[in-house]
């Protein structure tokens, strides 16, 4: 049995141990639902409700190319990102306001064809392929949790991923999306969808519950613990969730925030005790100031910090119970009332979920995980069209690494190197168009982000990263099928390419995809529509979409408020004005990409063109003799 199977193991044992009879012995005699009128709290979204009503969507569903968002850069009042958290002050001082812009160009790009290529004629005839949503990033959160990083903001500022207030409202902003895509189905048949990963924020169970459940179009109980304000705020208030239409399969790829504390820390190391167990636990976590110190995670060295929770009876989300660890008020931990839901899942748990779903497929991708692999192996590939493969890769960190470095790094060991290799070779053999959906993008992320591909060399005797960045990518090249690899992570909308190693043969190059987070602005996901022209290139044409909310809902005042935490924050990465060209050999920035576009409104349409191979080219012309 191999560490991480030790480690599986453990954590599943000390999860299932987490059951409501035990909850009445951690809470000396609280139950563990508690009743407000016609509802019962605290047994997760499948309660006994009567009469939840749902949240609909804007009548007008559209996407970038059509409408665009637009605000305003200047304030009466700047605010200290650091102050984020005075949500009550965003009205007074200008902040959240925004506006319908102008539609995005759908920009042509032909960076990876052959010299001198020229677009067919607009009036040609092409054959679409394959239609296809992606979201991803939607960190479905738990906010009165004891085991979240909220006071981390307030720390740092700029540190949107640990609280921003559109956090309140991550569950109605799924269903909005989710709405959003039933309508453009309607509009254009959807062959599927599938989430790049980190569903939720904090490998919470209720949190993929939540997750699961908008998407089946359940009751969705948004609050835990005490379930305060649950009868009278509204983004505790329960809800219809619409769900997913029928007739649209999805699948689904694992993220680091999926299986790590905060998508930072191994839950199992016991470097800073029972992390597991702060999920269950009736008193707030205390951690260093990790994220400003991301290269020592499990330091605890003073000072520590009272982690905090969102006060459910408030409005605007009030930060409560976060502070400075022996300050007055804070000479002992802050309390909460426990939830076993709470309980935090190992990879293996957490990919067992996606089997109780009342969408299809079953399993939502993890049927289809070859047979005999460990315990969490989160790899599978399937077919949409006979001729296009989707190869779903878990490029996510090991939680047995000893890296002691935030784990937000891109990385494989053997096993799941050995079996990419293999679906690659596999799919050329059979002719056919692939895509890898993996949760972290490639070369886009200079060195010491903790974003960049894995180097463990700091751990020599530990687990080492089975292929290093140019080897990676040396192995892409050399398989002509191979469309794009997309992916999500940095919560950006970029796009990049991967031009051919041989001038010679255009047929190696192929494209990167990213799509921006459901959490941060500007909340999007992405469709793809594949299809092949006339000259039997291959077009990709990658479009964003808001969600359409409407006004007076609670996903519209989440665009209010991510809306104002990207004017307070300024983020430079939402809009990418000078992206970096990272060396693959030494991860560091060696210029600027040409290959990554602005992004003025925080968006990015295109459409990316693909040259076949003579072999594939010879394939679709007898498929299609006539687009």
């Amino acid at each position: 049995m191999s560490n991480q199977d030790k480690n599986q193991n453990s954590g599943q044992e000390k999860s299932s141990e987490v059951t409501r009879r035990d909850f009445i012995k951690y809470t000396a005699g609280t139950a563990a639902c508690i009743s407000l009128g016609s509802f019962n709290f605290g047994c997760g979204s499948n309660s006994s409700t009567t009469g939840v009503a749902g949240y609909p969507i804007d009548a007008t569903v559209s996407t970038t190319v059509k409408t665009t968002i637009e605000f305003k850069q200047t304030f009466l009042t700047e605010m200290d990102p650091k102050n984020l958290q005075n949500v009550a002050a965003y009205a007074n001082y200008g902040y959240g306001v925004w506006n319908d812009g102008p539609g995005l160009v759908s920009e042509k790009r032909d960076d990876i064809m052959v010299a001198g290529y020229a677009y067919p004629p607009s009036t040609s005839p092409s054959k679409q392929l394959l239609r296809f949503f992606a979201i991803t990033d939607i960190h479905i959160t738990d906010k009165e949790s004891p085991s979240q990083a909220i006071y981390m903001e307030v720390l740092i500022g700029k540190e949107t991923s640990s609280y921003s207030p559109a956090m309140l409202y991550s569950t109605q902003v799924l269903d909005a999306a989710i709405q959003t895509v039933n309508a453009l189905h309607k509009q254009n048949r959807i062959d599927f969808g599938i989430s790049l990963g980190d569903a939720c924020n904090s490998t919470q169970y209720n949190e993929l519950r939540w997750y699961i459940d908008v998407i089946d179009g359940k009751v969705i109980i948004p609050s835990s613990g005490a379930h305060v304000g649950a009868g009278s705020i509204d983004y505790q208030k329960p809800f219809k969730a619409a769900g997913l239409s029928p007739e649209i399969p999805w699948y689904q790829t694992i993220g680091n925030h999926d299986h790590f504390w905060l998508g930072s820390i191994p839950l199992d190391t016991g470097d800073l005790g029972d992390l597991r167990g702060s999920y269950i636990s009736s008193t707030v976590i205390a951690m260093g100031n990790t994220l400003a110190n991301a290269s020592k995670i499990y330091d605890t060295t003073p000072p520590l910090y009272y982690m905090g929770v969102i006060d459910g009876s408030t409005a605007t989300g009030a930060i409560i119970k976060a502070g400075k660890a022996g300050d007055p008020g804070f000479t002992s931990p802050p309390s909460v009332v426990p939830d076993p839901d709470r309980r935090s899942l190992n990879k293996a748990e957490w990919v067992n979920e996606f089997f109780r779903t009342a969408t299809s497929p079953v399993g939502h991708g993890f049927n289809l995980v070859p047979p005999g692999r460990e315990k969490g192996f989160a790899c599978y590939s399937f077919t949409p069209k006979p001729y296009i493969k989707v190869i779903v890769l878990d490029n996510t960190q090991r939680e047995d690494d000893d890296s002691t470095k935030i784990h937000g790094h891109g990385f494989l060991d053997q096993s799941r190197w050995k079996w990419l290799k293999a679906e690659l070779a596999a799919g050329d053999a059979a002719g056919q168009l692939m895509i890898i959906a993996a949760h972290i993008p490639l070369c886009v992320a200079p060195k010491d982000t903790f974003l960049e591909w894995f180097d463990n060399s700091d751990n020599p005797s530990s687990v080492q990263n089975a292929v290093d960045l140019p080897g990676l990518l040396a192995e892409l090249h050399s398989h002509p099928n191979l469309l794009m690899w997309i992916a999500g992570h940095r919560h950006v909308n970029v796009v990049k390419a991967f031009a051919s190693d041989d001038a010679a043969r255009p047929e190696r190059g192929f494209w990167q995809v990213e799509t921006s987070s459901l959490h941060d602005f500007p909340q999007q996901l992405r469709t793809f529509d594949i299809k092949l022209n006339s000259d039997y290139s291959v077009s990709i044409v990658t479009t964003n979409v808001n969600p359409a909310v409407k006004e007076g809902t609670p996903a519209a005042t989440a665009r209010r408020y991510a809306v104002a935490a990207v004017q307070i924050v300024k983020s430079p990465d939402i809009y990418q004005v000078d992206a970096p060209l990272i060396d693959p050999a030494t991860q560091l920035v060696n210029g600027t990409d040409p290959s990554i576009r602005p992004m003025p409104t925080g968006s990015y349409n295109a459409e990316l063109f693909v040259q076949l191979s003579d072999e594939m080219k010879a394939k679709m012309q007898a498929l299609f003799p006539v687009l």
